[in-house]
């Protein structure tokens, strides 16, 4: 399957948070869409990677992906190295999309900003034929380099490059961030006996709003998901811009 947009994410939830508004804005003008995650998420201090694939399920089902996959890279301890590189080249030449999402270049989170490298290396190495690599059957993938790489904003407040109105899908990007019920607070439990975390109170889902409502008025919306570039960008008519 050829994918429009394909974003890749260092942790499965990364996507939710960072960028599923413009993925499903993207979706709702017929573009075939999908999600990467990088790693299992197995070091999070709550839930299992179980119950987080399990998670990632539902999100993916809330959204309407057309496709997702997850490299099983090791959580807190992948590197940018030919093995993981050549991984994330299958990936890109197995789903050929014109745009790639990624991590933001720096965070919070060491993976982010790691991760973040590693694919924005890996998409420039799939355009190179001389970089052999095989799909599941066995068979030699054909060189394949996205038109556009942007990074999403994710803990840290990076100034934006552009940004995406993602006010009509605003609801719904908050019903996949909050299928991931073992990380982001949902409703009051008693019966929660998990360790509070950073992201489990329900000052962060508020912040994850502050956040998309600031961008959003910074361009005359709602709600808005910014991104940095990689390159300057280029547009046909001024008219296209908000």
């Amino acid at each position: 399957m050829k994918l429009d947009l394909l974003a890749f994410a260092s942790h499965p939830d990364d996507a939710e948070l960072g960028c599923v508004g413009t993925i499903l804005a993207h979706k709702a003008q017929g573009k075939k869409v999908g999600v990467i995650d990088l790693t299992r998420g197995e070091l999070g201090t709550r839930g299992t990677p179980e119950t987080r694939a399990q998670e990632s399920a539902d999100a993916t089902r809330i959204l309407g992906l057309d496709a997702r996959e997850n490299l099983g890279l090791a959580d807190g301890f992948f590197r940018n190295d030919e093995e993981s590189q050549r991984k994330v080249i299958a990936m890109v030449r197995k789903y050929r999309p014109e745009i790639v999402l990624l991590n933001a270049i720096h965070d919070r989170h060491p993976d982010h900003g790691r991760g973040s490298q590693l694919v924005s290396e890996a998409c420039f190495y799939s355009g190179l034929r001389q970089v052999k690599t095989q799909d599941e059957a066995g068979v030699e993938q054909e060189a394949w380099r996205p038109k556009a790489v942007y990074h999403y904003i994710q803990d840290r407040l990076i100034t934006p490059d552009l940004i995406v109105d993602v006010t009509p899908f605003w609801e719904q990007k908050v019903e996949a961030i909050r299928a991931f019920k073992s990380q982001f607070f949902t409703t009051p439990n008693p019966e929660d006996n998990e360790p509070a975390t950073y992201i489990s109170s329900p000052e962060f889902m508020r912040f994850i709003e502050a956040r998309a409502l600031e961008l959003g008025h910074a361009i005359g919306v709602t709600y808005g998901e910014g991104f940095t570039k990689e390159r300057h960008l280029g547009v046909k008519s001024l008219f296209d811009l908000l």
